[in-house]
């Protein structure tokens, strides 16, 4: 009888995230899978009182908070955070609604290898307000984009993106609430492709975006 090849480990993934981690909570959901490629172990936070936090916590999984104002500066909360995260050594970090850029110190030390989602099909409506921005440009379509983090805001290159319709009577919650919905599916697929792609390669200086 020929001989099984083992599995290939699955990807260390760190998850920073700075509220409620609804998109944090799907990927833990997606670990369930044991032939999901990836798994969680760390999920860290901005803020002490993120309930994303809990969830990790109650699934004994490593959790973290480095806030920005323990620290003098910017520089000095990124070189901390930087800290945490290669601790932990992770193969991707995920960023599941952490509303902080992210600086040299941990593109450095992790560049190419930090992924985020955005609710807006980039480079449309960047910034901390995408969805309120969409509904002001009277746009009648938006959607969820998956992206690698570089040194911009919003600017890395897309992996995946899907269109939501905006909808007679949508204001910001109504509208945020079915992009977010599209955004936790796309983080999981996406993410799975990525970690799979990795580990079959090297992974390309600019992945091939891709629409789901």
């Amino acid at each position: 009888m020929p001989a099984v090849a083992p599995a290939a480990p699955r990807s260390r993934v760190v998850v920073l995230l700075s509220g409620a981690g609804t998109l944090c909570a799907a990927l833990l959901a997606a670990t369930d899978d044991a032939g999901y490629p990836a798994e969680v172990v760390a999920v860290g936070a901005d803020r002490p009182d993120a309930a994303g936090l809990a969830a990790a916590r109650d699934r004994g999984i490593d959790t973290f908070v480095t806030p920005l104002r323990a620290h003098p500066d910017r520089a000095s909360w990124d070189r901390a955070l930087a800290a945490e995260l290669t601790t932990r050594r992770p193969d991707w970090v995920v960023c599941a609604g952490f509303m902080k850029l992210l600086g040299p110190a941990v593109l450095s030390a992790l560049g190419g290898r930090v992924v985020n989602t955005h609710p807006a099909l980039l480079p449309s409506f960047p910034g901390a307000h995408a969805v309120r921005d969409a509904l002001a440009a009277g746009v009648d379509t938006t959607g969820a984009t998956v992206h690698l983090v570089d040194a911009g805001l919003d600017t890395g290159p897309v992996l995946a993106q899907r269109a939501v319709p905006v909808l007679p009577g949508d204001d910001e919650a109504r509208l945020h609430e079915r992009i977010k919905t599209v955004e936790r599916e796309l983080l999981v697929h996406t993410l799975a492709d990525l970690v799979t792609r990795a580990q079959a390669g090297p992974t390309p200086d600019r992945p091939q975006e891709s629409t789901r």
